[in-house]
């Protein structure tokens, strides 16, 4: 008797293998295009079945023996299919397509008999309703996702400003961009990007503020996107940037929507993508990069105070070290008499010399950050302060490094959380490697040397076709100031310098006048 039992159940596990081995068709967007004919209920729940490869969580109901309705469960709102719409059909004697339409009091009924948009529109949380004999299908859009409650920026907080971010869903995220800016004439265009994430992405821009050019120039690079599926924002920005064989983004990313409306207002083009809650601002200044929303929220004396702070502390943060190990190595000289000396008490046990122990401690560095950033809150905040003092101290009483370097260290890693833009503090952390070898190989002459190649990278780059250095270069001496420091309101122009349109030959005039005079 166990034999037999033991008989069926390899007989059932090789049939499900079996089963389990067949492969699943994929269907091209070729195939999925076709329009469809008049069917029976069995076969229409048959196509469309077959066509979502059979979820478990597909469900069909039959209203009576003319209407068939088909959903995800897990993607509509139960209560409203039952209030709104079963309801209201079971009243219906005679239903057709267009009849049912007028009866259903949604927002969203719309009519199709197009395999690829009544599919599309299934797995994005619409229900099917189907009539006898009828090859055009409603679809009722219902769809319910649970989306993250609005709650304020974390990697961009600031005290004085608006403490609400955007979040992962695009219609929220639309609406309150619409309630900063209250003008017909903000332009929203809809995009659907990947063949099997089908992401939905919006083109925002002012209209006679944002430069056509520009806007033709991102929306054909939207439409141009060939790809699988796109989940995040930042992959999005990467794949439309001018040039990806830079560590430099050319695209800002925010998670403000009072940042994101002031670069609309200054005629630069926002993107907004579902699923996301960081916003595109395109084109972008690299010294943009440096500015923070705060800055325009305090007077202009304390924001000029804060910005020059804040570019004195980005570039202590890339070159502290590299001058100390300039210095050491090559530069004895340019050491005060008053500094040789705890100078040389300090290296006189460490046996490396000041490249290796300078590279041996912003890596010590980098590690404590990035596993503080990995752990929960609490704790990496403890592994950060604790890891620095004990692996700093053990360190130095080792004779591993010299605790003058140690300070040094901590002043480049303090003065790199001034960074507003987390993308740009990441390239500016990593930046300094490179500036550290070429200072242990060649001295200041390396640290030059580094800041040239910056520099003509730097020069090499466009954003939106947009100079990446502007003002700086091309320069224009009525922005420039306004780069650098936080000028009054009433001497700020409102249109952004890199979304300016046509004033390229008369700020060159203006330029070689001043130069000349």
């Amino acid at each position: 008797m166990f034999n037999n039992k033991k008989d069926k159940k390899n007989e059932q596990s090789t049939n499900n293998q079996q089963e389990l081995q067949e492969p699943t068709k994929h269907y091209t967007k070729s195939e999925l295009k076709q329009t469809l004919d008049t069917r029976t209920k069995e076969e229409f729940v048959n196509l469309i079945k077959d066509k979502v490869s059979s979820p478990a969580d597909f469900i069909v109901k039959n209203i009576n023996d003319e209407i068939t309705i088909i959903y995800i469960e897990n993607l509509i709102e139960v209560q409203s299919l039952n209030d709104n719409i079963i309801s209201t059909l079971q009243s219906i004697s005679e239903p057709t397509p267009q009849l049912i339409k007028e009866k259903l009091s949604l927002a969203q009924v719309d009519i199709s008999n197009k395999l690829d948009v009544i599919i599309y529109e299934l797995i994005g949380g619409a229900a099917l309703i189907h009539t006898k004999e009828n090859a055009d299908i409603v679809v009722a859009k219902i769809s319910s996702y649970q989306s993250r409650s609005l709650s304020a920026p974390e990697n961009e907080s600031q005290v004085i400003g608006t403490q609400v971010g955007f979040n992962e869903n695009l219609t929220t995220n639309i609406s309150l961009i619409r309630r900063f800016i209250k003008s017909p004439n903000l332009c929203n265009e809809n995009f659907e990007v990947g063949e099997d994430t089908v992401t939905s992405i919006s083109l925002l821009y002012l209209k006679g503020t944002a430069s056509e050019e520009q806007v033709n120039t991102i929306r054909q690079r939207i439409e141009s996107l060939d790809v699988s599926g796109l989940i995040d924002s930042a992959i999005l920005a990467e794949l439309i940037d001018d040039s990806t064989k830079t560590v430099f983004p050319q695209m800002l990313l925010t998670e403000r929507p009072d940042r994101f409306c002031d670069g609309l207002l200054s005629g630069k083009i926002g993107i907004m993508m579902n699923g996301s809650s960081m916003g595109i601002v395109t084109p972008i200044a690299f010294i943009e990069f440096f500015h923070s929303k705060e800055d325009q929220n305090l007077r202009w004396q304390i924001g000029t105070m804060l910005r020059l702070l804040r570019f004195s502390a980005i570039i202590a943060s890339v070159f502290l070290t590299p001058i100390y190990v300039a210095a050491l190595t090559y530069h004895y000289e340019i050491i005060s008499h008053t500094l040789i000396v705890p100078l040389s008490e300090s290296r006189a046990i460490v046996p490396f010399p000041p490249i290796l122990e300078a590279l041996f401690l912003e890596l010590i560095i980098e590690l404590l950050r990035e596993a503080g950033s990995r752990l929960p809150t609490k704790v990496g905040q403890t592994v950060g302060i604790v890891g620095g003092i004990v692996i700093g101290t053990a360190a130095v009483d080792a004779g591993i490094t010299s605790n003058i370097l140690i300070i040094f260290v901590a002043l480049s890693a303090l003065a790199s959380f001034t960074t507003p833009n987390y993308v740009m503090a990441n390239i500016i952390r990593f930046l300094r490697f490179p500036i550290i070898i070429l200072a242990g190989i060649w001295g200041f002459l390396g640290i030059m040397i580094a800041v040239c190649f910056l520099l003509i990278h730097l020069l090499r780059l466009s954003s939106l076709g947009a100079p990446y250095l502007s003002p700086l270069y091309p320069l224009r001496l009525k922005d420039l100031p306004n780069s650098l420091i936080r000028l009054p309101l009433s001497n700020i122009s409102r249109q952004a310098v890199n979304t300016r349109k046509g004033d390229d030959e008369s700020t060159n005039q203006e330029n070689n006048e001043k130069v000349s005079e």
